[in-house]
């Protein structure tokens, strides 16, 4: 039998739908991710036999019969467990150990699978950059007794969805099937992560299609913008290395680099699994042993140093024959533990989070019409917490764009945010909260970000409780610590045309 210990997720109708997105994840609050936070071609497309991947190793699309897409897109869209409900996560450990949090919701056919291995992007060897990235893109290319063609044959006949992809600190993973489907869905993923096949013409034609994405990153803005940012605030760490690789350190990524970064990465002891949907607690215990229960119990992960970024005050700039400039400010965070982040996070949503309420959008967009979107962000990472803020803005107006934006910086972090402010950003957040959990695959999503950040079980029910508790003194306080440091800047575009010479007075 499963132990089982039971907490309430509480979530709340939100109070409207507003504009702006909700947070991707507790960890990344404070913001709509940038197009390029790691990798700014992370939206472009790719293909494989008929499938639609994003950036080379994220959402699968599967194309399976007529009958079983429509059951599939159903029960994606039947509103999971109202928000309006109390929802129970019970914390279970399997028979060989593994520690998972199930939410039980019998009355949609389907089951969402989402887990997490320590290790990512940072565990790359030097000048093989690009390992974890390409692994996981390989993860379904084959596994066990299936070629690539005949394992994607069997994803797609039965509506099987198999996600992985690499991070800087994690590899994240994620499956989604009807229920019925459960058994084959389960032993094709288990094979993907223990018996992957790494063939030769399946890591050729994946290299290939990196290196097809780095030549486009080489003349990107927003790459290069992103890229020189990582790699001045992070010399010599990991952080500071392109997650997906280089077109030097690609082309020397070998087989058996594969093999090594699946051996030591996927392992019981930095595993973190959450299960919804139609299955009871035996069940999922019994699924979960299936697929991780015959991993390593521990994995061999290299250290990787904590750090805070580097050469704050200094302005880098690079000249790319584009019309638009690429404008990225970013220093020092507050980690996500930290007892200051959520005062933190609501400073940043006022600042630049808030999408069409926020200042610097009010500032940029509104008042000048100098960018069409600009935000700021908080990043936490694991050994590392930053707060970045970035635009695009024609190559004439970028050092106006910059001003700008650091005024905004510079003045939240003497005066603070107003009352009204802090009342609307609170309202905000606490309300739009319920949109995190609107589907099975959104609520495991976040039960493993939850415990990755190893906030607790409880978190969701206390969450509300610490927005509601910062004071308009403590955002002030906040907003100072945050904010009130030096920031790496990097603009990339095309160099603005010197003034024309003042013409020489008639006559003189």
């Amino acid at each position: 039998m499963a132990n089982t210990m039971m907490t309430r997720l509480t979530t709340l109708l939100p109070r409207a739908f507003l504009p702006s997105p909700p947070p991707a994840g507790e960890g990344r609050e404070g913001g709509r991710p940038s197009l390029g936070a790691r990798d700014a071609s992370s939206l472009s497309l790719s293909h494989k036999r008929g499938r639609v991947r994003r950036g080379g190793l994220g959402i699968r699309f599967a194309i399976p019969s007529a009958c079983m897409r429509f059951l599939f897109a159903l029960a994606l869209a039947l509103p999971f467990a109202s928000a309006a409900h109390a929802t129970k996560i019970e914390r279970i450990v399997s028979p060989a150990g593994i520690e998972a949090w199930l939410v039980r919701e019998p009355s949609v056919p389907l089951i969402a699978l989402s887990f997490s291995f320590r290790g990512g992007a940072s565990q790359d060897a030097a000048g093989k950059t690009g390992t974890a990235y390409m692994a996981s893109s390989l993860l379904d290319e084959g596994a066990g007794p299936y070629d690539s063609r005949a394992f994607q044959e069997r994803l797609d006949a039965k509506a099987i969805e198999i996600n992985f992809n690499a991070g800087q600190d994690q590899l994240t993973g994620s499956l989604r099937t009807l229920t019925e489907n459960k058994d084959e869905a389960f032993e094709l993923l288990r094979l993907a992560l223990t018996e992957p096949r790494f063939e030769a013409g399946d890591v050729e034609r994946i290299r290939g299609q990196v290196m097809s994405i780095l030549r486009r990153e080489s003349t990107n803005p927003d790459s290069i913008a992103y890229k020189k940012w990582w790699a001045e605030a992070y010399p010599g760490h990991p952080y500071g290395r392109p997650s997906r690789g280089t077109p030097e350190t690609v082309p020397a990524i070998a087989v058996d680099d594969l093999k090594v970064f699946v051996r030591d990465t996927f392992a019981r002891d930095g595993l973190k699994v959450a299960i919804v949907g139609n299955v009871d607690a035996d069940e999922a215990a019994r699924l979960i042993d299936k697929v991780f229960g015959g991993l390593p119990a521990a994995g061999k992960l290299a250290p990787v140093a904590d750090v805070a970024p580097q050469n704050l005050g200094r302005r880098i700039a690079e000249t790319v024959d584009v019309p638009q400039s690429v404008v990225v400010v970013g220093g020092p965070g507050i980690a996500r533990k930290d007892p200051d982040f959520m005062a933190a996070y609501i400073v940043n949503h006022i600042l630049g989070g808030g999408s069409f309420s926020s200042r610097l959008y009010r500032e940029v967009r509104e008042e000048r019409g100098l960018a069409y979107s600009v935000y700021s962000s908080l990043l936490t990472l694991k050994h590392s917490a930053l707060f970045m803020s970035a635009t695009a803005t024609r190559a004439d107006r970028a050092a106006e764009t910059l001003q700008v934006i650091d005024k905004e910086i510079r003045r939240i972090a003497a005066e603070g945010p107003t009352e009204d402010e802090l009342a609307k950003a609170k309202s905000y957040l606490l309300g739009s909260y319920a949109l995190n959990f609107d589907t099975s695959g959104k609520i495991a999503n976040q039960l493993v970000a939850i415990q990755f950040e190893d906030l607790g079980i409880d978190y969701i029910t206390r969450r509300n409780d610490m927005i509601g508790a910062v004071t308009l003194a403590d955002a002030k306080r906040v907003a100072r610590r945050l904010l009130d440091t030096g920031m790496l800047v990097t603009v990339v575009g095309r160099a603005p045309a010197p003034a024309a010479a003042t013409p020489p007075a008639k006559g003189g």
